[in-house]
Parts: C-alpha cells; structure tokens; sequence
C-alpha cells in the first residue's frame, strides 16, 4: 500500500537529516572506542605529554587534520570567487615557517625538557612574562578556536538540528559534551591517535567531494583538473599591487609569522609535537605536515573553483558569504545523499580535531602555568570541565558577533593576540638582555591596543588596510617596549643569545 503523500513527504526531508545524525553518532563512537584504549591506566604525564612515545609519522599525519579545522573545511572554498588562489601565498610561507620552528624553536623546547612551553619566558625573562605569555596563550586559543567551532556547530545546526526543532545551545553544549567525554582521560594521547583517524576521514570526505562535484559538471578528473587550472579564478601571485592585502610579500611573510606564532609559540600545536621520542623525530613530523599544507590547501580552493562553474551552470547566484559556498550544495543534498554524509564527516572531523586538543592544551597550561601544578590530578580534571564549559559559553557567544569569514576573523583575533607572545619569544631568543620584569604585562596590553590606534589611522588617512602583517607589527611593537625596559644582564646572570639559550 503507498504511503499518504504526507508521508512521503517527511521521509523526503528528513531522510537526510538521519543519514547525517547516524554519521555523527557512528563517527563518535569511533572516537570513544580509541579514547578507552588509549586513556587505560592514564596519569597526568599521560594526559600532558603522552609519556613522550608518540610516533612522530602518527602525530604528523593527524597534526595535518588538526591544523586544518573545520574553517578551513568551510572558508577556503568560499575564498576561490573572491580572491582567486591567492591563499596559496601564505601557504607557501607556512613553509618556511615550519621549518623556522622545526630547527630554531624545537631544539630549545626539548633541551629544556618543557611540558609548556612558556615555562622557557620564566627561565628567560621572569615570572611575569611566564604568567604574561600563557595568559595571552589562552585568550587567543580560547577565542580563535572558538570561532572555528563556531561555524560547524552552525552548519550543522541549520542543516540538522533546526528542522528537528532542538535549539542551537541544546547542538552547542551537546557537541562541546561529547568532546570533553573522549578527551578527559587520556588526553594528549588520545588526540595523537583520533587526530590521525580524523585526518583520514577529512581528506578522504574532500576528494570524493571533489569527484561528485566533477561528475555534476559532466567532467572527468582530468577535465577538471584543466577546468581548475584555466579559470580566472586560478590566480596565486599579485606582486602589482602593494595596497591589496593578497599581496605577495604580505600574504607570504604573514604566513610564515602566523606558523611561528600559532604552531611554533602555541601550546595546542607544539604539545603534541613534544609527544615525539626524540628531537630528531619531532622535526621530522613538522616538516613533513609543514609541507603538506600547500597540495591540501590547493585541493579545498580547486573545491571552490568547480563550485562556483556549478553554480553558473545551474544559475544559481554565489552567496555573499563565502562560508555557505561549499554547505550550499553539499549540506541541501543537491548534490545527492552521499555528499551530504561526505560533508558531515569532513567538517566534524576536520573541527573536532581542532577543538579538542585546544580544549586538552588549555587545560595543560592552566594547571602547568597559571597554577603550577603539573601533578594534581584533581585539579586537572576539574579545570578540563570547567575549560569545556567557557568553551561552550564562547561559541554561543560568537553567534552573535562572527559576521564576516570566520577565518579572517581568526586571522585577526591572531594579529591582536599573538603579537605578545610573538614579541617576548623574540626578545628572548635573539637578545642577550633581561628585561624589567614588572612592566612586562603592562608593554603586551599597549602593543595590541597601538595596532589599533595604527590601523585606524592608516585608514582614514591613506586608505592603507592592515591585513595579516598586523601580526609583525603587533610583536615589533612588543618587542620595541621590552627593549626600553631592558636591563643589563640576563636573567640569573645569563647574557645568551639564540644559541646560549638553548643551553640555559
């Protein structure tokens, strides 16, 4: 007997939405069977460091996954009409960058044995600038990635959980509960190992994504490979124009300073690469994931390109922001139910393996920096709760504020943020002086606050737009303010430069 037309209605609409709740639930309870393996028997040396036995392939691969996250999954996509390919610049800096932190900062985190690693500014500077540092650390990992979360709670929301009538902080809690459950005990060892399951089914969801989106315009991969590589929209390098913020010189040397600042001096990044045996293997896997930026950010722009000739060919108009580009076809299942379940997967994974080691490095800075205490296991579990709370009020916070591309807004929050922390590594890697120790806090609040002043008035008084070399100016200035408050001898008596601290 056929069903009432009613019926069959519903079917129609929400078949895709269980498809995609079955996806979620059977990813998650992946992520829960590595969690039990890995969290057995789990100490905070466990929870902290891995007991430094990761192997340096495993923490490379998924480092690959958790650098990209879910906004680049959405943004870069969207950024293809806009801008072209010219991203790619500032991935080419990341490059540079990484190899910047492979040889410069991670033989100084491994000499000195570090869990955190703003411990070396309290050796190098002073308690102030210890406390100064991963002060600064969890503000802009607090903030950034809670924007990136943001966006996937946001599309999922609107694509899933809406039409079932649950409410957004009902999806935001939900989300942010289930990630702490699979992280609370093993920490960062089981993020070293769900990263790399992550990592696979992200990059696995963007190619077959790319294969049906091929297939909807009638194209082999070869032809869209040609399609891709002769469109307007290919452009990678603008050296014409200095006041564009896709400038090559800007895009190429912010994006080696951004990798310095949020890999090479963030906690999230760098404690995962402290898991590594030996120094040796840790510079292995960054150079390795380093390098694999510039093919994976080419795939999720080439993504982008082959959207938009869909749209023309459908006469669908672009949306005006880039960040519904790729959700547009592949969350409304125009492009057929597989996509729909391709695409839940590539943004959960591509999000939760961002979110949850920044929820695990906060958690290790608070209880290692803020309170000293690396050993209490009490305190650890309750801040690592408390941490996923502030998260979850953050993201619910930003549905009100995040307007614009939600990674330009990283990008920027990065800027204003990063810039301190950029400023005081900085001073303690490349001078032999110490520094005023009391006036630190005081120099890293003014330098943000100077780059605003500055890019106001650039502004409006040349139309100059600061775009991501906001983020040298802002550790210049940090830098210049340390410099007026330097002392006469190093801290302890110390007076080494680059190469003496390695050794302090």
């Amino acid at each position: 007997m056929l069903l009432p037309w009613f019926l069959r209605l519903k079917i129609i609409i929400f078949a895709p939405i269980m498809m995609i709740v079955i996806t979620v639930l059977a990813y998650f309870c992946l992520l829960f069977a590595v969690s039990r393996i890995t969290g057995r028997k789990a100490t905070n040396a466990t929870f902290y460091r891995a007991d430094r036995c990761s192997p340096w392939y495993m923490v490379a691969f998924g480092m690959v996954g958790a650098s990209i996250s879910g906004v680049t999954f959405i943004s870069v996509p969207g950024m293809a009409p806009a801008i072209g390919m010219t991203y790619l610049q500032m991935c080419i800096g990341f490059i540079f960058g990484y190899l910047a932190v492979a040889f410069l900062l991670l033989p100084l985190y491994y000499r000195l044995n570090l869990t955190s690693i703003y411990s070396y500014l309290g050796q190098r500077l002073g308690p102030r600038s210890y406390k100064t540092g991963a002060g600064f650390f969890l503000l802009s990992k607090m903030a950034g990635a809670a924007v990136a979360f943001y966006v996937v709670c946001g599309i999922l929301h609107d694509s899933v959980f809406q039409p079932l009538h649950i409410p957004f902080f009902v999806t935001v809690t939900g989300m942010v509960a289930l990630m702490w459950l699979y992280t609370c005990r093993g920490g960062i060892k089981t993020l070293v190992w769900t990263d790399s399951l992550q990592t696979l089914c992200l990059f696995a969801a963007l190619f077959l994504i790319i294969l049906h989106v091929a297939g909807a315009l009638g194209m082999t991969l070869g032809e869209a490979v040609t399609a891709v590589a002769g469109s307007g929209m290919s452009r990678v390098f603008v050296f014409d124009d200095w006041v564009s913020r896709q400038n090559f010189w800007k895009q190429f040397l912010s994006g080696v300073f951004v990798v310095v600042v949020m890999t090479g001096l963030d906690q999230d990044k760098m404690q995962k690469n402290l898991t590594c045996k030996t120094l040796r293997d840790a510079q292995k896997d960054m150079c390795t994931y380093g390098c694999a930026f510039l093919p994976a950010n080419l795939l999720f722009l080439s993504l982008g390109v082959l959207l938009s000739m869909l749209a023309q060919k459908q006469g669908v108009a672009l949306p005006a922001n880039g960040d519904q580009l790729l959700p547009m076809f592949a969350a409304t299942g125009q492009l057929g139910p597989a996509v729909v379940v391709l695409f839940t997967i590539g943004i959960v994974a591509a999000s939760f393996s961002s979110a949850d080691s920044a929820l695990t490095s906060m958690t290790t800075s608070y209880c290692v920096d803020i309170r000293n205490q690396p050993g209490d296991e009490r305190l650890r579990k309750r801040v690592h709760l408390l941490m996923s709370v502030g998260f979850a009020v953050l993201v619910l916070l930003f549905k009100y504020v995040v307007t614009s591309s939600a990674i330009d807004v990283i990008y920027t929050l990065v800027s204003y943020t990063y810039g301190p922390l950029l400023g005081l590594f900085s001073f303690g890697l490349l001078t032999r002086e110490a520094v005023a120790d009391r006036y630190v806090p005081y120099v890293a609040l003014a330098s943000p606050v100077l780059c605003y002043v500055a890019d106001t008035v650039a502004v409006q008084l040349g139309g100059y737009k600061f775009g991501y070399e906001l983020l040298m100016l802002n550790g210049l200035l940090t830098f210049i303010g340390l410099w007026i408050f330097r002392g006469k001898k190093g801290r302890n008596g110390l007076r080494a430069p680059l190469s003496g601290c390695l050794s302090e």
